[in-house]
C-alpha cells in the first residue's frame, strides 16, 4: 500500500478512527482515575557471615573426607526461603488481622481457615525478597493498598524472621561437639602414644639416619667379606701347590744321594734278582706244588718285605733329611692356618651380613608402620582441631541465642510510602494514546482490506489487467 492509499483509506474512515481512538483513551483514563492506588514499602537486611555460617565449614565429617563448604549463595537463598515462608505470612496477618489488610478477601471468605489460607496467598504475591547481586544484602518490598499497612507488614515480618532466623540456626549443640571434642583429644592422645609405645619397642627412632647408618656398615662389611673371600681361595690355591710339590719330592726317589745308599739294600735287590731267577729255573722242572719252588718263593717274599720297608725307609730320610721339603711343609702349615682363620672370619662376616640385611628390612617395615601411625595422628589431630573451633562457634552461638543476638542487621527499615506506585497515571495515558491509535488505524486497514471497492483506477486497472480509459466523480445528492 502506498502512502497516497494509507492517507485515503484514513480520510475516509476518519470518524470511525476518532471514534476508536477517543473510547480506548477514555476507558484506560476512567480506569486509572477510578483504580485503587498501591503502595510499596522497602526494606533492606544485612547477612553476616561470621557466626553459624561461618562455623560450618570448618566441621569436620565423621568419614574423615574433605568438608563441605558452604558457599554465600547458598546462605542467602536460605534466608529467602525463610523470609517467603507461608509461617513469617502468617505471622503477619494475625498480627495486623487478614480482615483488615484483605477485606475484599474476608468477605469472600467462608471460613477462617480459608480466610487465612487466601490472605497468605494474596501476601506472597505481593511480597517480593531478593538478594542483591554480589553482595550479602536481601532486598524487601511489599505493596499494599494503604501505606501504613504496607510499613507496618515489612517491619513486622522483618522482626518475625530474626526470631525464626535465632530458632532455626539456634543449634544447641555445645555439649555434643564437647563429648566429640574429648573423643577426638582421646583418639589423638592415643595415637601419639601408639608411636611413642612402636618407637620404644623397634628402637627406630631417627629412620633415614639409621638406615644411612646400616647401609654404611653394611658397605664396610660386605667389602670385608669379599677379602676374606679372596684370601680364603688364594690360600686353597696355595695349599693346593704345596701339596702338589711336596708329593712330587715325597715321590722322587733319586733326590736320595749314592753315599747315603745302604749296601744292605743293594745286596738285597742282588739276592732277589737271584731268587727270582732261581724259581724261573725251578719252574722249569718242577710243578708249582713241588718243596723247592715253594721255598724260593717263601725267600722272595722276605727279601721284597725286606727290600720295601727298606725303600720306605730311605723316603723318610728323603722327606726329613730335605731342608726343601720342610721349608714347604711349614708354608704348608701356615696357608692352612691362615685358610682356617680367613673361612672363619669370612664365615662371621656372612653372618653379619644376614644380620644387617634382616634390620634394614626390619627398619623398612617399620618406616611402613610409622607412617601408618603418623597418618593417623594427622588426621586425628585434623579432626580436633575442626571440633575445637566448632566447640568455640558453638559456645559464641549459644551465648548469642541466650541474648537474642542475630547475624541478621537492618540496613533500612521500611517507612510509610509517599507515592503510590500504581497506577502510572502518566504511563497509563501514554498506552491508551498509543493503543487507541492502532486500534483506530487497524481498523481502518481492516475495514479496507475486507472491502469489495477500489481506492483509485490504478488499483482497478492492477486487478483487472486492463486499462481505465474514463472516470466518473462520485457526488453525493
Amino acid at each position: 500500500m502506498s502512502l497516497l492509499d494509507a492517507l485515503t483509506t484514513i480520510f475516509k474512515h476518519k470518524i470511525a478512527i476518532v471514534v476508536i481512538f477517543v473510547t480506548v483513551v477514555a476507558a484506560v483514563t476512567t480506569f486509572t482515575l477510578f483504580q485503587d492506588p498501591t503502595f510499596e514499602a522497602k526494606a533492606s537486611l544485612l547477612v553476616k557471615m561470621f557466626k553459624e555460617d561461618s562455623s560450618r565449614p570448618g566441621m569436620a565429617p565423621e568419614d574423615n573426607s574433605m568438608p563441605r563448604i558452604v558457599s554465600q549463595d547458598e546462605v542467602m537463598n536460605a534466608e529467602i526461603q525463610i523470609l517467603t515462608g507461608r509461617e513469617l505470612a502468617g505471622k503477619v496477618l494475625q498480627t495486623l488481622k487478614p480482615e483488615v489488610m484483605y477485606p475484599g478477601i474476608a468477605s469472600g471468605a467462608e471460613t477462617q481457615a480459608e480466610l487465612m489460607e487466601q490472605a497468605v496467598q494474596a501476601f506472597g504475591d505481593s511480597l517480593q525478597v531478593q538478594g542483591v547481586r554480589k553482595s550479602n544484602v536481601v532486598a524487601i518490598s511489599f505493596q499494599h493498598s494503604d501505606p501504613q499497612v504496607a510499613a507496618k507488614a515489612v517491619n513486622l515480618l522483618i522482626e518475625y524472621f530474626k526470631e525464626k532466623h535465632l530458632a532455626v540456626h539456634s543449634d544447641p549443640q555445645s555439649s555434643f561437639i564437647g563429648s566429640q571434642l574429648a573423643a577426638f583429644e582421646s583418639k589423638l592422645r592415643e595415637s601419639e602414644k601408639a608411636l611413642q609405645e612402636y618407637h620404644q619397642k623397634s628402637k627406630v627412632f631417627s629412620i633415614e639416619e639409621q638406615r644411612t647408618l646400616l647401609l654404611r656398615q653394611r658397605t664396610e662389611l660386605d667389602s670385608m667379606y669379599k677379602l676374606a673371600i679372596t684370601n680364603v681361595q688364594e690360600n686353597q690355591k696355595k695349599i693346593n701347590s704345596l701339596k702338589s710339590q711336596m708329593k712330587y719330592i715325597a715321590d722322587n726317589k733319586d733326590r736320595y744321594t749314592q753315599t747315603e745308599r745302604d749296601r744292605i739294600i743293594i745286596e738285597a735287590k742282588s739276592k732277589l734278582l737271584d731268587l727270582q731267577l732261581k724259581e724261573q729255573e725251578l719252574k722249569t722242572k718242577y710243578t708249582d706244588n713241588n718243596r723247592l719252588v715253594a721255598d724260593t718263593r717263601r725267600e722272595l717274599e722276605i727279601v721284597s718285605k725286606f727290600l720295601k720297608d727298606q725303600e720306605e725307609i730311605i723316603v723318610g730320610k728323603v722327606k726329613t733329611g730335605n731342608p726343601v721339603y720342610q721349608s714347604m711343609e711349614t708354608d704348608l702349615f701356615r696357608a692352612e692356618a691362615d685358610l682356617r682363620s680367613q673361612a672363619a672370619k669370612a664365615a662371621a662376616l656372612r653372618a653379619q651380613l644376614s644380620q644387617l640385611d634382616e634390620q634394614i628390612a626390619a627398619l623398612n617395615r617399620s618406616e611402613s608402620k610409622i607412617q601408618d601411625l603418623k597418618r593417623a595422628i594427622t588426621i586425628n589431630e585434623k579432626n580436633y582441631l575442626a571440633y575445637v573451633e566448632r566447640h568455640e562457634y558453638a559456645q559464641i552461638s549459644d551465648v548469642m541465642n541466650r541474648l537474642k543476638l542475630s547475624n541478621i542487621s537492618v540496613i533500612e527499615d521500611a517507612v510509610v510510602p509517599v507515592k503510590p506506585v500504581k497506577p502510572n497515571k502518566l504511563l497509563n495515558l501514554l498506552i491508551g494514546l498509543v493503543v487507541g491509535t492502532v486500534s483506530g488505524l487497524g481498523y481502518a486497514y481492516v475495514n479496507e482490506k475486507l472491502a469489495e471497492t477500489f481506492l483509485n483506477p490504478e488499483s482497478l486497472e492492477k486487478y483487472l489487467g486492463v486499462p481505465v480509459l474514463v472516470t466518473i466523480p462520485f457526488k453525493k445528492e
